[in-house]
């Protein structure tokens, strides 16, 4: 079972934003990360619980960002409940889409699991609803994923197998490099890796 922290900063002036703790395994139905998330000051600043089924669809997922909270899962492409902070307004979203997206490493491992691309696979294209800080608005994006490299590694242990994805912006058509060890993001934009206290967890 992965646990350690990454560090979250603006892609755009590596300006530290948050940093997330975080444990994740794969389990007999699927996959499961939940983490909390702190200030560069140390304060809570909201927290993540996605659960995958063995396909990579989101099953459940719980965010909590500002107090304003979502739930959500894969029904009728991608539905949604977000509140407000006071609790007292609640707005049901539903989108014709894949899975869900976010600031969080979590949803760069479930979109590589959902697409199971090989390294001689075209890029394919993927819908996402997006749901963006600070007060979890969600966004339909379209992205383009191409995994474009697999090394093996030495390590103490097991070969540890990294993923090269090349991901694209189908809006803007800006394109940025992500890496993944089983179920663990080593490199995106404004995603470091800090710490691992075991090593990733890798799939059937």
């Amino acid at each position: 079972m992965p646990r350690g922290r990454y560090s979250l900063h603006d892609p755009h002036d590596q300006t530290l934003l948050a940093e997330e703790h975080f444990q994740c395994a794969p389990g007999p139905t699927g996959w499961r990360y939940v983490s909390q998330l702190t200030t560069p000051s140390g304060d809570h600043a909201g927290s993540v619980d996605l659960a995958l089924d063995e396909l990579g669809r989101p099953i459940r997922l719980e965010l909590h960002a500002s107090s304003w909270q979502v739930r959500g899962a894969a029904l009728d492409g991608v539905t949604w409940v977000r509140t407000d902070p006071t609790g007292t307004h609640a707005t049901e979203g539903n989108v014709r889409a894949h899975a869900f997206t976010g600031t969080s490493p979590a949803f760069l491992v479930a979109t590589a699991r959902l697409l199971r691309l090989t390294p001689s696979s075209s890029a394919t294209r993927v819908r996402l609803v997006a749901f963006t800080d600070p007060v979890l608005a969600p966004r339909t994006v379209d992205q383009s994923w191409a995994l474009i490299a697999r090394e093996a590694h030495t390590t103490d242990n097991a070969p540890l197998v990294v993923d090269e994805y090349q991901v694209t912006a189908l809006d803007t058509g800006e394109r940025h490099t992500v890496h993944i060890a089983g179920d663990v993001v080593l490199s995106a934009p404004g995603i470091e890796l800090e710490d691992l206290q075991s090593p990733p967890s890798v799939f059937p």
